[in-house]
């Protein structure tokens, strides 16, 4: 090889070896685990939608910042998988099972990630938040998720699972929080006598939430034990039978109950000693004999207890003797009598819904009604006449029905019309305005109030507190209320931008793993997001074309770097022809053109 070929070669690989080690030192300096870095690349393949800081070539989630993403500095590892309300699609590969040092775990509000959940989330031994809510998982819940012993929150409510709960659950032994709630599952509630392991087992749970299911048959005396430490157990909307277990009434710790809607026979056991109890449903079973005595229940603000077939009685005394009451409920369970006026002065008392029974005699309300009631449907029943004073709103009180009503001096009036007892229609509160508000739904499942709208100035000063670095004094309530529970539309609007970003809504409006505490009236909750439009089509319009410009301006670039090598060449050989004992050096100009000087 000439020597002047091996010299214009030289700057070449000195280019090339410089390169080389930026490379390796950019390898060596790489912020991500290559086993973290390897499975969230093989996640993501399986999805569409993730954030933007996603979707640029690297190799280092955690060095690079990519949004969702918590790591552990000292060794690399990801300890955070956070990408609630992304409107990811796709599905969960097995590769979330490399991420062995993952604490959080948190897809929640992507509605359409789903398919089979892969039993390879069992390895991450070392979680202690898992939340799935509101995706679209479908088949069974996979028994390895026994093996998550560090496990504190679990979260796959709002799904498509079927099949039944695994028995291995049992085994969460530091879970608070259990939800499973609003899916397809079936059977029966397992237990450690009858299947090695169950949900008896786990005594420091706090949570108990399994409604909207189509789960069955008895639940067995052993489920529940003083030792357990449950605020809330949510088992309506299934289909158990059976007699309610007399170990529930023996949890100290109870505040809410619910086991409305099933198919509950037999007499309600004694629950005198829940004395934290706010809210007791036990509505549409089939539950009998005498009406259950909650004289020592100071803390209920709303009990329901309609539609079972209760042995007739009179007025229970009770009724005035729950200090706290807010919403009473006892639609067709056969009381009779006269009503007390003392009822309807109690001071938080908002409604009084005790259609469809025997009720007689005069209704005389008294003088001291409560100013924050606002409803008393007593439609169909036997009140032969009414005292009506000044203080009485008409149209807080239903009597149609009743043969007061058949008077014609009643008959056409606001008391004997058949109006409808559902809450008017509400307007948002604190309304805001914008191109692109962030909304998601937080649903409250067990409400000790009847009317939302006189608690909504408490939750919206809570939830702005919550919010405030985003969303400073641009948020809106949209309450409505359908048969199941209460739902409040949460409407932020962004401050001096066009929209939120990925980090905010993470940050900000992330509240599934119950961080947010609200008003203890609202009882347990759980969120949805909606799909939030974090670019539009003309800025994906723009990224293609700086995306396409970019390549075209490399490629241009690499092309006359090639054109210019060869021009180096072709001046070299003629220098060398033509003075092959001078000295020269080459000169590139603007233009491309070349210009060669000789030294002697």
């Amino acid at each position: 090889m000439a020597k002047g070929e091996r010299e214009g070669r030289l700057p070449l690989l000195l280019l090339l070896l410089v390169l080389c080690l930026l490379a390796g030192s950019r390898i060596a300096a790489a912020a991500t685990h290559p086993q973290d870095a390897a499975a969230l690349k093989s996640l993501m393949r399986k999805w569409s939608n993730v954030p933007a800081s996603w979707r640029k070539k690297s190799n280092d989630p955690c060095g690079d910042k990519w949004d969702g993403i918590e790591c552990n500095g000292a060794n690399s590892r990801v300890t955070s998988l956070n990408l609630f309300g992304m409107n990811m699609k796709g599905t969960l590969s097995d590769d979330i099972g490399s991420l062995t040092e993952l604490r959080v775990l948190d897809l929640s509000s992507n509605k359409d990630l789903g398919g089979p959940l892969t039993p390879a989330i069992g390895k991450l031994v070392q979680l202690i938040n898992l939340a799935l809510i509101g995706c679209s998982f479908s088949g069974t819940v996979p028994s390895e998720l026994g093996n998550l012993a560090q496990l504190e929150f679990f979260g796959l409510n709002s799904n498509q699972f079927t099949g039944r709960i695994p028995p291995s659950l049992g085994k969460l032994s530091k879970v608070k929080w259990l939800d499973l709630a609003d899916n397809k599952l079936t059977g029966l509630l397992p237990n450690s006598r009858d299947h090695g392991a169950g949900l008896d087992q786990l005594l420091n749970a706090e949570h108990f939430h399994l409604n909207q299911n189509s789960l069955e048959g008895p639940i067995p005396e052993y489920m529940f034990n003083s030792s357990m430490h449950l605020k809330h157990i949510l088992l309506d909307r299934n289909n158990f039978s059976g007699t309610i277990p007399s170990s529930i009434g023996v949890i100290p710790t109870l505040e809410v109950l619910r086991l409305n809607n099933n198919n509950f026979t037999g007499r309600v056991p004694a629950m005198n000693n829940l004395t934290k109890l706010h809210v007791l449903m036990l509505s549409n079973n089939k539950l009998s004999g005498p009406m259950p005595n909650l004289t020592d229940m100071k803390g209920l603000g709303n009990v329901d207890l309609s539609n079972n077939s209760f042995m007739p009685s009179g007025v229970p005394s009770w009724f005035t003797e729950l200090p706290g009451l807010m919403t009473l409920t006892m639609q067709s369970v056969g009381i009779s009598g006269k009503l007390p006026q003392k009822l309807f002065s109690l001071r938080d008392l908002q409604h009084v819904i005790l259609n469809d029974n025997e009720l007689n005699d005069t209704l005389d309300m008294g003088n001291t009604i409560n100013d924050g009631l606002d409803l008393v449907d007593l439609r169909n029943n036997k009140i032969t006449s009414v005292t009506v004073y000044s203080s009485l709103d008409s149209k807080l009180l239903k009597l149609e029905g009743n043969p007061l009503c058949t008077d014609s001096l009643l008959s056409n009036t606001l008391l004997c019309t058949d109006q409808l007892t559902e809450f008017p229609t509400m307007l948002p509160f604190s309304d805001v305005q914008c191109p692109h508000p962030f909304v998601e739904t937080i649903f409250f499942r067990s409400p000790s109030f009847g009317d939302v709208r006189k608690f909504l100035p408490e939750l919206h000063d809570n939830l702005s507190r919550t919010v405030s670095s985003c969303t400073p004094n641009k948020l809106g309530l949209v309450p409505y209320v359908d048969d199941v529970y209460l739902k409040v539309d949460i409407k932020a609007c962004p401050v001096n931008q066009k929209r939120f970003n990925y980090s905010q809504v993470l940050n900000c409006f992330n509240l599934t793993l119950q961080t947010y505490k609200p008003p203890e009236n609202f009882g347990p909750y759980y969120v949805k997001s909606h799909p939030y439009p974090f670019h539009d089509k003309a800025s994906r319009a723009i990224l293609i074309g700086v995306v396409t410009g970019s390549v075209l301006l490399v490629v241009g670039l690499a092309l006359i770097g090639v054109y210019a090598m060869r021009q180096k060449k072709r001046a070299k050989k003629l220098v060398s022809q033509n003075n092959p004992f001078g000295t020269s050096y080459i000169s590139y100009r603007l233009d491309h053109s070349i210009m060669l000087v000789y030294l002697p």
